[in-house]
């Protein structure tokens, strides 16, 4: 598998658990020798614009954070590029799906997700798409851009129960029928991590639910990162996600 990545990614952009030194290293250290690292390019302003408002990116501009959420945002389009034909996953920093059109925040600053989705609907590639969300936070930046499109579902699953999740989940894509899913791949929701509902095996069980409707779909699949934050579980959680995308 593909994995966008760029060494950028290792800075830390804000003093928040969010951005904390050793998240990427934890990753990186992990899926290295299974996965095939590609530097992804920033995105377009033309792009980022299909999104987000002139102002907003004035703002990112003005906080110096343009650079390197230009260069997250550009990760997410070319791992949802690659996964029309293979699945992929961006191993991006800044997140995005607390990013809206014209705010942003919970060190969000460009919606990545959508950014990437909007991107390959201009360049003729994809009609419909699904965005399931899977972070332990709601994806309130990604619901407000495409809540009034009707060819891109944006699905996040709420529920503190792990059967009821997983449940969630396959009932989701049982019902899915589009050229391409997108994973907001956050790993909050782990047994060891902020939620505490999930383990390491449920990542891989949903990569597994994901790649199979693709397939069934005759689409693709990719996942992006979002949200993690305990260093010890979250290399292991983002390899079994890789590898159940991988099947």
């Amino acid at each position: 598998m593909k994995v966008f990545f760029h060494p950028d990614f290792y800075q830390v952009y804000t003093s928040d658990p969010a951005a904390a030194a050793g998240r990427m290293e934890s990753i990186v250290d992990t899926i290295r020798d299974t996965v095939e690292l590609v530097e992804p390019i920033p995105a377009s302003e033309a792009e980022i614009a299909l999104v987000h408002s002139a102002a907003h990116i004035d703002t990112v501009k003005k906080k110096g954070l343009y650079p390197i959420a230009a260069l997250a945002a550009g990760g997410a389009i070319q791992a949802a590029h690659e996964g029309l034909t293979s699945p992929s996953f961006g191993l991006i920093r800044p997140p995005g799906h607390h990013a809206s059109s014209g705010s942003a925040w919970g060190f969000c600053y460009f919606n990545n997700m959508a950014i990437a989705f909007e991107t390959l609907k201009r360049r003729a590639k994809i009609k419909t798409g699904y965005i399931l969300d899977i972070d332990m936070h709601f994806g309130d930046g990604t619901h407000h851009i495409l809540k009034d499109h009707r060819d891109i579902i944006v699905h996040n699953i709420e529920t503190e129960v792990r059967d009821t999740y997983m449940q969630s989940v396959s009932d989701a894509m049982e019902s899915c029928h589009v050229d391409l899913i997108g994973i907001s791949a956050g790993f909050d929701n782990h047994l060891n991590d902020w939620g505490g509902v999930l383990s390491t095996r449920d990542y891989a069980d949903i990569g597994k639910m994901v790649k199979a409707v693709a397939r069934r779909n005759s689409g693709g699949c990719f996942g992006i990162l979002e949200g993690g934050y305990n260093h010890q579980v979250l290399g292991a959680n983002v390899l079994a996600l890789i590898q159940g995308m991988c099947n």
